[in-house]
């Protein structure tokens, strides 16, 4: 869509491993590529007939390219030509709106981040007014990448996402906002919005996809905590939204929850834990400051986050009992900023659940994860149905 275009095009993204055969072709690449057609046959199941088609296709569109330097010497003909995701046109955009802050960022087809800013959260008297000022943001972000064209954006956001981007968010006090249609006119571009626990767990399907027979539960803690639970390559995407555990009883605490809510994100949320270690009489203003007095030594800072851990492995493996997945990612900065309390998570999840050796990792995208998110919202569309995408961005 041109800018100045009034015609906007917002779909909800599909979270999953695409069997399309162009959308196999196009994974092959980006996994294993620069490969031959023969090999994409191998690895995608598909045959060499219609993998040849695929290839056509995908070199018209310009997503994929030939690399003739690359053929074996006195190769005659194009299948003897590999082909490789095409890196040098194209970009996405990621769009991560947090409570307190909006990361921005561009993607290449290979999902990797290319540049990325924060901003903080626009207040506004209107969600309207918000996604404005973000989409602005965002659209002057895009345009420094002279040479490459845009082909979607994606935005990634807590709360419930509703068909044609429409988002409540009670966080930030949202009740059916356009998000899709108001960022798609501010930066003029097709756009996909998506629950972000549900996009960092799609996040980890695109970063580690060997898995996609197999199932897991992504258990997100920062400021929100939430979950996603996947299954054959599929993120489970609940029409009623995500699931809520904010809510959910923390159990005893000792340090955490100066206000005795008893509930789950008040007391080991960043904002949350910030909120006991005042209670408790250190100065500090912000969750990175009670990281610096900890990895100083500070007892009393090291024993919340030790208690937060405690706390957030509780509650991992009673969730983890009523999925009972193959395995459990732990995304967030609540598990990634201070990695030095993992051991006790690992430990609390296994005295929790019933099953004696639950496979617990920590999300491939590391810090990165709402950027991830958001990028894995924005490739969707073209990881899903890559012909069909790149006509709607004509």
């Amino acid at each position: 869509m041109k800018k100045g275009d009034q015609r906007v095009h917002v779909s909800t993204p599909r979270l999953e491993l695409s069997n399309k055969p162009a959308a196999l072709v196009l994974r092959a690449a980006r996994l294993a590529g620069p490969l031959f057609r023969d090999d994409a046959a191998e690895r995608t199941g598909l045959s060499i007939s219609t993998v040849n088609r695929q290839v056509s296709a995908l070199l018209k569109a310009g997503l994929i390219r030939e690399r003739a330097d690359l053929a074996p010497s006195g190769a005659i003909g194009r299948p003897r030509l590999p082909f490789e995701v095409n890196l040098a046109e194209f970009l996405t955009l990621g769009i991560h709106i947090g409570y307190k802050v909006t990361s921005i960022t561009t993607h290449d087809l290979l999902h990797r981040v290319v540049g990325a800013i924060q901003i903080p959260t626009p207040e506004a008297d209107t969600p309207e007014e918000t996604l404005a000022a973000i989409g602005v943001s965002a659209r002057r972000f895009a345009e420094r990448w002279t040479g490459k064209r845009v082909l979607w954006v994606g935005v990634a956001l807590g709360g419930r996402v509703a068909d044609g981007g429409i988002v409540d968010h009670p966080r930030l006090g949202w009740e059916g906002a356009p998000v899709g249609r108001v960022i798609a006119e501010a930066v003029g571009l097709p756009v996909s919005v998506a629950s972000h626990v549900e996009a960092m767990a799609a996040a980890e399907l695109v970063l580690n996809p060997v898995d996609e027979q197999s199932s897991f539960l992504y258990f997100y803690a920062r400021e929100m905590l939430g979950i996603a639970f996947s299954v054959g390559g599929t993120v489970h995407t609940p029409t009623a939204g995500p699931p809520v555990i904010g809510h959910f009883p923390t159990g005893a605490t000792t340090l955490l929850d100066p206000h005795r809510t008893g509930r789950l994100e008040p007391a080991v949320s960043d904002t949350g834990i910030v909120e006991a270690a005042r209670a408790l009489g250190l100065s500090v203003t912000d969750v990175e400051g009670l990281h610096g007095l900890a990895r100083a030594g500070d007892a009393t800072a090291r024993a919340l986050f030790e208690e937060r851990a405690e706390v957030l492995g509780r509650t991992v493996g009673l969730i983890a009992d009523i999925f009972n997945p193959d395995h459990i990612i732990l995304g967030g900065q609540a598990f990634t900023d201070y990695p030095t309390s993992l051991p006790t998570v690992a430990r609390a999840v296994r005295e929790t659940s019933i099953v004696a050796k639950r496979d617990v990792r920590v999300s491939h995208s590391g810090a990165t994860v709402q950027q991830q998110a958001a990028g894995a919202v924005s490739l969707d569309a073209i990881y899903s149905d890559p012909l069909q995408a790149i006509t709607l961005t004509a």
